[in-house]
């Protein structure tokens, strides 16, 4: 095993990035990715040559870092702009090598003036961003990390369970959000949870059981649906969580809980508080959602987790304070009860 310290391999570090500088200024230069990396590879090997340091020339396509020696690990990224900016490992790290403590980034710009640099990872994480999983993004020459402004060292971040990475994660990305806004990614796996269907698809076209389904998910998660007509967000819950968790895209959500489509479907007698209505419809719906829906949706939307056998009355007690003498849900909801069920 090598003796290398990190001082030492950054001097190693140096003399590739100098190299390959020069390299990316001939007339040759470097066209793609696969041809840069190659080529870090083959210098790294020579550079490294009797320090007992062995470069892995055929790794596994999806192992992060790209380069892996020992305790040392290189991560390359490669762009034909002119920026030092770029979309980096999945924040679970799945593929990670064994035995990598010290991950660096080496970076290869071939836009505006060619060059290559290098930066501690750690030093260079500005930013998460979420396609289907989280992925972090890095920068060379930025001043302030993620990591640092998490409170956290890339090592100890990595060493943490998945779920807790994630705890850090989220908490950041909620920091970022605007008002109406919604996390859209909650999962703490790469491989379960939520995916989202290739189109969108409209609210109007679904078939009465799912609406059924999504109307009693959106009421539990979102009680400000009670409020009254004068508060003009109280439905943008309801539509963020149905185009971000299912996919799916209702233009008028007010209608799925106020119109007399739904008011009086099981009474056809007009009159009366539609809103009240439209929930005593889907009661069953609703406990049912209580009962299935993860843990993480009510952190999300209700600020903290709540165990299943008391959704239900949470859910009132917010209801009433929500209607605000507008009306008191609890009075007339979800009256048949268990014996173990709620007393407010």
């Amino acid at each position: 095993m090598s003796s290398f310290s990190r001082s030492e391999f950054e001097v190693i570090l140096t003399r590739l990035a100098a190299s390959l500088t020069l390299e990316s200024r001939s007339a040759e230069g470097f066209r793609n990715s696969g041809q840069f990396e190659k080529r870090c590879r083959e210098l790294l090997v020579t550079e490294t040559a009797g320090t007992g340091l062995e470069v892995d020339i055929s790794p596994h396509p999806h192992v992060f870092p790209d380069i892996v020696m020992g305790e040392f690990g290189v991560e390359v990224k490669f762009t034909l702009n002119d920026s030092w900016r770029s979309i980096a490992n999945i924040v679970f790290e799945g593929s990670r090598g064994i035995g990598v403590k010290h991950i660096y980034l080496l970076f290869g710009k071939m836009g505006g003036v060619p060059e290559v640099k290098w930066a501690a990872y750690e030093d260079s994480v500005i930013h998460v961003r979420t396609s289907h999983v989280p992925r972090f993004e890095v920068q060379i020459g930025e001043r302030s990390s993620l990591l640092t402004k998490m409170g956290i060292d890339y090592q100890t971040f990595s060493a943490l369970p998945i779920h807790e990475r994630m705890e850090h994660i989220r908490t950041y990305a909620r920091g970022r959000l605007k008002k109406g806004e919604r996390l859209w990614w909650l999962e703490d796996q790469p491989d379960t949870g939520h995916s989202l269907p290739m189109q969108v698809r409209l609210y109007t076209k679904l078939e009465t059981v799912e609406k059924r389904r999504l109307r009693g998910e959106a009421a539990l998660l979102c009680p400000k649906i009670v409020c009254g007509s004068r508060v003009r967000d109280k439905y943008d819950d309801v539509t963020t969580y149905l185009l971000t968790y299912h996919g799916v895209l209702c233009n008028q959500a007010r209608d799925l809980f106020s119109a007399g489509s739904v008011a009086m479907r099981s009474d056809e007698t007009r009159g009366g508080l539609y809103i009240q209505r439209a929930l005593l419809d889907i009661e069953m719906e609703m406990r049912d959602a209580a009962e299935r829906l993860e843990e993480r949706l009510f952190v999300e939307y209700w600020g903290k987790a709540v165990p299943v056998s008391d959704r239900i009355q949470e859910w009132l007690k917010r209801a009433d304070q929500l209607a605000a003498g507008h009306w008191k849900p609890s009075e007339t909801l979800f009256l048949k009860r268990s014996d173990s069920a709620i007393t407010l």
